[in-house]
């Protein structure tokens, strides 16, 4: 008899732990810009929606650190079910003045990507004393570049590797200016408007970097360290309704992605981007992929997924959301995003 019943509480072990993995390896990263009702509508949320959204995150999840999020994931540390990192791009002084007050009445760790060089030399930035003051107060700051430029503009005359060279030389140049002011250096680098091709992710990742983009998707210990999807959560994306489905998102477990680079040129008709996935918790033929709201036709054999993207026209950000539910937790969805980043006929990037 106690032999059967160790062999129960195994299999019990064994099963417990297939339907916990998928909760505890996993966190979902929020983007803001601005909170404030005076700065533009696309990238603001005010501070009373703010507010709401912090007493949802205090009501239903655990919020961490960014630092502490990525190190658990990448050395496959569980962390809390429902985990959330709080993020802030751009280093806006309505941050410190509206922002800042109810993290800290919450007790909310955050992280903001700042660019160094325009901390305190423009009047709508933070300035080094507050940055100084929030960093005793809970709240990390990382790299979003020395300017915020397009970086995947080249200068006049410049080859693919000279361009690459002097990107990466700015984002070393940002990460010294932090280290020199606060002390520390995470190398953890925010793309300016989320873009990026496949020869800056790979320096990024090569140079020690963990990168960090704007698409969607929660993140796991399998995700792409150097291009991590985050929520934007302003705008028409601010809603707390549709914000709670993307709180309680899994990360896919995406590998294998076939997709020549994220940077495309017009024409771009008549592209597939393929992955495998397999979990236990989810079914491959229940994934369904969206482009502007569009469900994509979709292939599928075995675990592998081929999703025929619709064509893309129009320069600027663009993305494809695959989505599929969770069979073990209802209401809750795996997600996987592909970002696309196009330039106009002139080389131009779109604000």
């Amino acid at each position: 008899m106690r032999k059967y019943w160790s062999i129960i509480v195994a299999t019990l072990t064994c099963a417990l732990l297939s339907i916990n993995t998928w909760a505890t390896d996993n966190a979902v990263i929020l983007l803001y810009h601005h909170v404030s009702k005076t700065t533009p509508r696309l990238t603001s949320v005010s501070p009373e929606t703010f507010r709401q959204h912090m007493q949802y995150l205090a009501d239903n999840h655990s919020v961490l650190p960014l630092k502490q999020v990525i190190e658990a994931l990448q050395n496959n540390h569980p962390l809390p079910d429902k985990t959330v990192v709080i993020t802030f791009d751009d280093g806006y002084d309505n941050i410190y003045d509206n922002a800042h007050p109810i993290l800290k009445e919450f007790a909310f760790p955050y992280t903001i990507f700042v660019n160094p060089p325009l901390i305190g030399e423009v009047n709508y930035q933070l300035n080094w004393q507050q940055v100084k003051r929030m960093a005793k107060e809970n709240v990390s700051f990382a790299n979003h570049g020395k300017q915020h430029s397009h970086m995947l503009t080249k200068e006049a005359g410049e080859s693919q590797q000279e361009w690459l060279d002097r990107t990466m030389q700015d984002i070393d140049d940002a990460e010294k200016i932090l280290q020199q002011h606060l002390g520390y250096s995470l190398k953890y680098f925010a793309y300016p408007y989320g873009e990026f091709d496949d020869q800056l992710k790979r320096r990024l990742r090569a140079q020690g970097y963990v990168g960090f983009a704007q698409h969607s998707g929660a993140i796991a210990s399998y995700s792409d360290f150097a291009a991590l999807p985050r929520y934007p959560a302003a705008g028409v994306y601010s809603n707390i309704q549709t914000l709670e489905v993307k709180l309680n998102s899994l990360a896919m477990p995406v590998s294998d992605v076939y997709m020549k680079d994220p940077k495309v040129m017009p024409p771009f008709h008549n592209q597939v981007v393929t992955f495998n996935v397999k979990t236990d918790d989810l079914s491959p033929q229940q994934i369904n992929c969206f482009q502007n709201g569009q469900v994509l036709d979709k292939s599928l054999s075995k675990n592998t997924i081929s999703i025929k993207i619709n064509s893309i026209t129009q320069p600027g950000r663009h993305r494809v959301n695959c989505t599929a539910p969770s069979m073990q937790k209802k209401g809750r969805y795996y997600w996987y995003s592909q970002p696309f980043f196009m330039a106009t006929a002139e080389g131009n990037w779109l604000d």
